[in-house]
């Protein structure tokens, strides 16, 4: 089968890369773009196109024959789609989050990388758990509310800021009560949310603690849960994402070079320890994206105590200070940051990995 790829960041290289791996006989014959501007021009070494170059080049017949995979964010499918059907493409096929995370897994088994709690045996009990749901009030509101399970907590993020002028929501926590950071929010993002978590939801009966979106979260089966207690699972990030060349075209594409020196003096002050392999790690397409995951209490615990005072650092040595911004620099860090983390504690921890579910 030959096809072409719509898109050309990471989940599209993703999907690239497995089915290369995993479907050998078909041949992707390149990426698809609305524009090339902010995108490459070849990508896993295969050239990525304007469809408006490829739709001029083909006769109508031979369009609508031309398989085309849409592997995109999947809140974009729906624009994507009335960019193909313009341009006479109709032999589309989406690749949303639930498929994505199936084929990411499948091609991680077979590389023997990153295993996932289906590769644990099944027995024992669900473990205590709360796994909170970050929102922020000015989110995209959703087609269809998700259905959570119970153990999934709603967490209002901002809340010292314009979230605070909400409405209350009996079921909903804040980020603004006990030690909080929420005012920093426009830079930290979903990160306020996880300092709330480690300075004032650690004492309580679970054995693991969580924090998700309220548009994305691990999809962890019931069955997967007791594998994670019977096993004795650290934490459960979600399957790394692929990048090209390497994990540095995120935080280029992201964050600006002078902050992200500024965030790695911070880095070596700090932790000079972890310095030491960020070269090798970061020269690698393993990214650890969304600040998601889910860990023991004292995995949660350790990893906000190393990583928080890397960003306040950098917050506090950047220019224009962190305060005086509103641009999620600090988010962004946060995510490599954790990559570099979890990489560089493979050996030290039980680390498996999740399916990744996205809400529209």
């Amino acid at each position: 089968m030959n096809y072409y790829i719509f898109g050309a960041k990471s989940i599209a290289y993703g999907a690239c890369e497995a089915m290369k791996l995993l479907h050998p006989n078909d041949e992707i014959l390149g990426f698809l773009v609305s524009s090339l501007e902010g995108n490459p021009k070849i990508l896993a070494g295969l050239p990525v196109r304007e469809i408006g170059e490829v739709a001029k080049e083909l006769s109508a017949t031979k369009k609508a024959e031309t398989r085309v995979l849409v592997a995109a964010p999947e809140d974009a499918h729906q624009a994507i789609v009335l960019i193909l059907e313009r341009h006479g493409f109709f032999n589309y096929r989406l690749l949303d989050s639930k498929a994505e995370g199936t084929l990411m897994r499948h091609y991680y088994q077979t590389l023997g990388l990153f295993s996932a709690p289906q590769d644990l045996p099944l027995e024992g009990e669900r473990p205590k758990l709360t796994v909170y749901a970050a929102r922020f009030q000015g989110d995209k509101p959703l087609l269809q509310l998700p259905e959570f399970p119970a153990y999934v907590r709603p967490l209002l993020l901002g809340a010292a800021g314009d979230g605070g002028q909400e409405p209350e929501r009996a079921e909903e926590l804040r980020d603004d009560t006990g030690d909080n950071i929420s005012g920093k929010n426009p830079n930290y993002c979903e990160l306020t949310g996880l300092y709330w978590i480690w300075k004032n939801c650690l004492r309580g009966p679970e054995e693991y603690v969580g924090l998700c979106h309220y548009r994305r979260c691990l999809d962890v089966t019931e069955e997967d849960m007791r594998r994670l207690k019977a096993s004795d699972v650290d934490v459960v990030l979600p399957f790394p994402m692929l990048h090209a060349p390497d994990i540095r075209e995120h935080h280029v594409r992201y964050v600006k070079e002078k902050d992200w020196e500024t965030m790695l003096r911070a880095l070596e002050e700090i932790h000079p320890e972890d310095m030491e392999r960020y070269g090798e790690i970061f020269s690698k397409p393993y990214f650890y994206n969304y600040n998601m995951f889910i860990a023991k209490k004292q995995v949660l615990s350790d990893y906000c105590a190393w990583l928080f005072p890397v960003l306040e650092r950098t917050e506090e040595t950047s220019e224009p200070k962190g305060r005086d911004r509103g641009d999620r620099y600090l988010a962004y860090m946060g995510e490599s940051l954790c990559t570099l983390y979890f990489m560089n504690r493979q050996k030290s921890l039980k680390i498996y990995h999740a399916e990744r579910r996205m809400f529209v």
